[in-house]
């Protein structure tokens, strides 16, 4: 129960240091706000009202001293009634706002400034009083002296006490204003370090439930993930923790040794199952190819054994009469039909024996001239396709080449071949060769049905037959065996082709630095079919 405790204890413990953090932070706030408050509310409600009502007092005297003038010059007694009017108006201001100003708070220094000044003022009223008096009374000599001695006097020193008083209480407003706007400033400089410091709180609460909560319960949700889909070469963390999370990974320690057992066993089984499995797609390939060699060579055989049966039964039928140019001609279609199926048994034989791993011990280089043996390629193939045409640009000079001649000529038979075969009849095929450098290369290009983009990446593969060539018979095998005679040589055969536009095959081969010759092969002449 202790650990099961501990991982809720620490969790309640970050709960309640974090609850602590917001209240102190926010009363916290509420003490900032309240002093920031109370001096604006000591602005607002004190030294506003009391700056306003000594401007009123000030503005009030001036027109009070003003209109004693006015009731000394005043002649006749309607134009000394209205001025007493007005002095009587004026004095209710000035007793209305020494009424205002008296109902505000104030300091002692101020109080007293306040009360010098209310007592001047009034002196000065009963001087005023005695000068309007006086000029009412018709001594305007002894009212002029008194409002400009005693009375200006007295006027003077109420008024300056009055400015006394007044400049004190801006110098004190403006004091209050100050330190409003100074513990506006602190308070937010204290606001902003206490964010600061609540982050910084926050942020190290979090952190410590991502190392020590978070992030090794996400490591040991990963690992059952991974123990789930058969991964068992993981290190689980955490195993040493006396909490809850150490109970899960000791846990997961013992899920893992099951699932490692569990997994040994399986993993035999799969293997003997994916032995047989495999076995038997041997034997299902195997099957398939040797169903698809078979149809392939029988219709490969059929076509010329029909033709030399029906030539044979067409000279037992005209064995009385036949005459020998008739002759001749069947004679000729038999020995070509003779001539493709033997072509055909000598690419299956060279595939084979160069299929078997061992292609060295059916590799035998000589010196030969390769123009020579191209021009024996383009006469028996004129003798099986007499409907072909045959074009030849070799050049007049022997080219000497040292490889394995019969191979040679079975590759460029194929190629040949496939031109003729691909290409409608009476189709004109040019055969190229000309030498670049230490290498030659021999050009086959036809105007047939080409090839599809599609097709041609896996061409030269064994079996693989072009997607518009499936109602022309063939093996697969043709180009498949020219491309390995070529890599045999060193050499390489390359296709150029497009759908409909027939197709350009061309075999470099490299030229043996034993030939011993400087045969610079040359351009068709004029008298060259090309």
């Amino acid at each position: 129960m202790n650990r099961i405790r501990t991982l809720q204890s620490r969790l309640a413990f970050i709960s309640v240091m974090l609850f602590v953090m917001i209240a102190c932070f926010g009363a916290f706030t509420l003490h900032l706000f309240s002093e920031y408050n109370q001096l604006s509310n000591n602005v607002r409600g004190r030294w506003l009202p009391s700056t306003r009502l000594l401007g009123d007092l000030n503005n009030t005297t001036s027109d009070f001293r003003a209109a004693e003038g006015d009731a000394l010059l005043a002649s006749g007694d309607a134009e000394r009634s209205a001025q007493a009017n007005v002095l009587g108006a004026l004095s209710q201001s000035v007793a209305r706002a020494q009424n205002d100003y008296q109902q505000i708070p104030h300091t002692p220094p101020e109080s007293l400034i306040y009360r010098s000044f209310a007592q001047r003022w009034v002196a000065y009223r009963q001087l005023a009083a005695q000068v309007v008096a006086l000029a009412a009374s018709g001594s305007q000599a002894s009212a002029t002296t008194l409002y400009r001695t005693k009375s200006r006097a007295a006027y003077n020193v109420a008024s300056d006490t009055l400015g006394a008083l007044t400049a004190f209480n801006v110098q004190q407003a403006s004091n209050a204003s100050a330190r409003v706007a100074r513990a506006y400033r602190e308070g937010r400089l204290l606001i902003l370090a206490a964010i600061i410091l609540a982050g910084t709180l926050l942020g190290l609460s979090l952190r410590y439930i991502r190392t020590r909560i978070s992030r090794p319960m996400t490591k040991l949700a990963h690992t059952m993930q991974m123990l789930a889909a058969n991964t068992t070469d993981i290190q689980i963390e955490g195993i040493g923790r006396d909490d809850e999370i150490g109970d899960m990974s000791r846990a997961v320690m013992v899920f893992r040794g099951n699932a490692i057992a569990l997994m040994q066993s399986q993993h035999g089984l799969a293997q003997q199952a994916a032995m047989l499995e495999q076995k038997l797609a041997c034997e299902r390939e195997l099957t398939r190819l040797q169903r698809n060699f078979v149809s392939m060579i029988s219709h490969e055989f059929r076509t010329p054994l029909a033709a030399i049966d029906a030539h044979a039964q067409r000279l037992n039928n005209m064995k009385a009469h036949i005459e020998p140019d008739d002759l001749a001609d069947r004679a000729r279609r038999i020995r070509s039909a003779v001539q493709r199926m033997t072509g055909l048994m000598e690419n299956l034989l060279s595939s084979s024996r160069l299929m078997d791993g061992k292609p060295e011990l059916f590799f035998h280089p000589d010196a030969f001239d390769l123009a020579c043996l191209l021009r024996d390629v383009c006469s028996f193939q004129r003798e099986i396709a007499p409907n072909a045409y045959i074009g030849e640009g070799f050049g007049a000079s022997p080219l000497m080449f040292r490889g394995d001649q019969k191979l040679i000529f079975q590759m460029f038979s194929n190629l040949l071949s496939n031109a003729i075969k691909y290409s409608p009849d009476d189709v004109f095929v040019q055969v190229r060769a000309h030498r670049d450098e230490d290498r030659v290369l021999i050009t086959i290009r036809d105007k047939g049905i080409g090839v599809p983009a599609q097709d041609l990446g896996g061409l030269f593969d064994r079996y693989y037959r072009g997607g518009n060539a499936s109602g022309i018979v063939g093996t697969g095998i043709g180009l498949y065996l020219a491309r390995t005679v070529a890599k045999l040589h060193g050499g390489d055969i390359t296709v150029q082709s497009d759908e409909g536009e027939g197709a350009c095959f061309t075999v470099t081969l490299p030229l043996s630095a034993g030939a011993g010759h400087e045969n610079a092969l040359e351009p068709a002449r004029s008298g060259d079919s090309a």
